[in-house]
């Protein structure tokens, strides 16, 4: 029998995380809750989670910075609740790196959906692209590891990326000197069409040139075409590893 997917809730009301932790379980994930950060990491230290779910609010830390100090240890999916709808609190999110947000209050049935949405782009990349049977690949002085999920600077070192980053990059280096508009990166990263007024691409976008050390918009390795969307400026060459 297939295991059921793991969800850790992160949220301070004990209603909501009855509530959700119930709903979950009945709809066939496991799932569990804690209240506040320290019982988080409690749990992440016994349990094996495949997503967690972060309030932005908590009485003891922020989510924001759970969020952050998350994607420093791993590349565990994060899916961030807020109840706050303005732009600015989705922007923060995503550059902290969550792979997902969304707004209190809301129905229990869209969260499932996004959860499930989360995991299928974690564990295999969207189905409008071609797989590549290399495990590694190569550009402009990096290599990534697709299969650890790690990007492998020219002096040898390593950095684990985020869900998020590493889907968007994946999507550069399988359309490697293509101009891709910010809906088609929506469309592929998320599996939903762009909202209006959506900076989310561009957030990411921005993380993952901060990663690349790429800060030249214009002539830089992931290029702004005025009018168009983004380009990644390299070829790539397909490695059995990247040592």
């Amino acid at each position: 029998m297939e295991q059921a997917d793991s969800i850790l809730i992160v949220d301070d009301d004990p209603e909501i995380r009855r509530l959700l932790v119930d709903y979950l379980v009945r709809n066939g994930l496991d799932a569990h809750a804690a209240r506040d950060g320290r019982e988080m990491w409690r749990l992440m230290d016994r349990h094996a989670f495949d997503l967690v779910v972060l309030d932005l609010m908590l009485p003891d830390t922020d989510g924001l910075s759970l969020c952050r100090e998350l994607r420093g240890r791993s590349a565990i999916p994060v899916l961030m609740l807020t109840a706050r709808g303005e732009e600015t609190d989705r922007i923060i999110g995503i550059e902290m790196g969550a792979d997902d947000y969304l707004v209190k209050p809301f129905n229990p049935r869209e969260l499932l959906a996004r959860l499930r949405s989360i995991l299928r782009r974690t564990r295999a990349l969207p189905p409008n692209l071609r797989p590549e049977t290399a495990r590694c690949l190569a550009f402009a002085g990096w290599c990534l590891d697709t299969a650890t999920r790690v990007l492998v600077s020219a002096d040898g070192v390593a950095a684990p990326l985020s869900g998020g980053e590493y889907r968007l990059l994946r999507i550069f280096l399988d359309h490697p000197n293509r101009v891709l508009n910010r809906d088609q990166l929506t469309e592929l990263i998320h599996g939903r069409e762009a909202e209006a007024y959506d900076r989310a691409i561009d957030v990411q976008v921005s993380r993952l040139r901060q990663r690349l050390q790429d800060e030249n918009r214009e002539a830089g390795l992931i290029r702004t075409v005025r009018g168009e969307g983004y380009v990644l400026a390299a070829p790539v060459e397909a490695r059995e590893s990247c040592s």
